[in-house]
């Protein structure tokens, strides 16, 4: 398994290297550039602190953070997969860990942890879709192909009653809106 000692190797940065690293760190407007580099710090320091970095970059970011984007906060000497999996495996006791979605890393929470969140929130379902039963599924799935539509064409389409209670609570999960037939709910009002 990579880890700290797999980076630890004897990577000595050219002359020329570190000369540009220093003069990347150079005040622009008063501003200190980001040096991603870190060849003024030991080997073991700048992983740790290209570690802290990644990590908080992820923890901050509300939606999956990419890897060209996690390459600019780490120096070129860096081996992104390898800090990776440094991560994963301080993360191992920990109720969270570093998952790959959405073609960028993220941070969650274990599956296992589920039922204490729900204790800390009274309850409440998790995000996601809603559970529908197959008759509310199979009547939401007609709407969408025939909208707009009435009870009586989704009941036709269906094969059997389409009843109001489903297309109440169809309505109460803002999943089709009313008016002379049914339709799906979008972000802009029905009219």
């Amino acid at each position: 398994m990579p880890s700290i000692k797999a980076f630890l190797h004897d990577i000595t940065p050219p002359q020329e290297t570190r000369a540009s690293a220093a003069s990347r760190r150079v005040r622009r407007d008063g501003e200190l550039l980001f040096d991603a580099d870190l060849f003024d710090l030991p080997q073991d320091m700048r992983w740790r602190e290209w570690i802290g970095r990644v990590e908080a970059a992820i923890f901050a970011s509300p939606a999956p953070v990419t890897r060209e984007a996690l390459a600019k906060l780490v120096g070129r000497a860096c081996n992104l997969d390898d800090l990776m999996s440094d991560i994963r495996h301080d993360l191992r006791a920990r109720p969270y860990e570093l998952v790959h979605v959405a073609g960028g890393y993220q941070l969650r929470t274990k599956p296992r942890y589920a039922d204490a969140i729900r204790v800390l929130n009274n309850g409440a379902r998790a995000a996601g879709p809603p559970a529908l039963t197959p008759t509310e599924l199979l009547a939401v799935t007609a709407i969408a192909y025939l909208q707009p539509a009435t009870r009586a064409e989704l009941s036709q389409f269906a094969g059997r009653e389409i009843s109001r209670d489903v297309i109440g609570q169809l309505k109460s999960l803002d999943l089709i809106a009313a008016g002379r037939a049914l339709c799906l709910c979008h972000d802009e009002a029905i009219p």
